[in-house]
């Protein structure tokens, strides 16, 4: 299968594992998971697919952790995690990632905080950040993100307000909070990004 480039799995509820040669399917651009409930670990293995564009793990409940390998996908653009409610962290090889553009983490209830590392994913356009409702702080490092166009944060109930430097997010457009209950205020220096179009709140009471 040296040519594939889409390798789906949905619904497999009783898969425990991927095979280990799956790293050696050279041409794949994207891998979905989706309802791999028993699913608890990729192999290491995966860190050899080169060509890897998009990962999508979504309703993969058991899922614990991502293996550090998944820094040397150079080529991945975009990484969407859903309801992967066992998902403890992310690993600190995820600054690696510097074709990264996209940052999707729904539902993810065990997962507390993002790395500090993430400050130094240089080409990161988007995070979505939702249901993360355990979490009291973004990173120091967010306003090293220079192209950073939008900011989603939905349900991130124990967030109160930014704590660094949203002034040093020069490419920001969008900045959206959704019932983020606890947030207390807007940081005046969000005056001072010339970029931005859309400031959107929503059950920030």
């Amino acid at each position: 299968m040296n040519a594939l480039q889409k390798f789906s799995l949905l619904g497999c509820f009783e898969l425990k594992q991927l095979p280990s040669y799956i790293g050696q399917l050279n041409a794949l651009q994207a891998l979905y998971l989706l309802g791999c409930s028993e699913l608890k670990e990729l192999p290491l293995s995966i860190g050899q697919l080169n060509a890897l564009q998009a990962l999508y793990l979504l309703g993969c409940s058991n899922l614990t952790k991502l293996p550090s390998f998944i820094g040397q996908l150079n080529a991945l653009q975009g990484v969407y995690l859903s309801g992967c409610s066992e998902l403890k962290e992310l690993p600190l090889s995820i600054r690696q990632l510097n074709a990264l553009q996209k940052l999707y983490l729904l539902g993810c209830f065990e997962l507390k905080e993002l790395p500090l590392s993430i400050g130094q994913l240089n080409a990161l356009q988007g995070l979505h950040l939702s249901r993360c409702s355990e979490w009291k702080q973004l990173p120091l490092s967010f306003d090293q993100l220079n192209a950073l166009q939008d900011i989603y944060l939905e349900g991130c109930s124990e967030l109160k307000y930014l704590h660094f430097f949203i002034s040093e997010l020069n490419a920001l457009q969008g900045f959206y909070l959704l019932g983020c209950f606890k947030w207390k205020e807007l940081p005046l220096s969000i005056g001072q990004l010339n970029a931005l179009q859309e400031v959107y709140l929503l059950g920030c009471s």
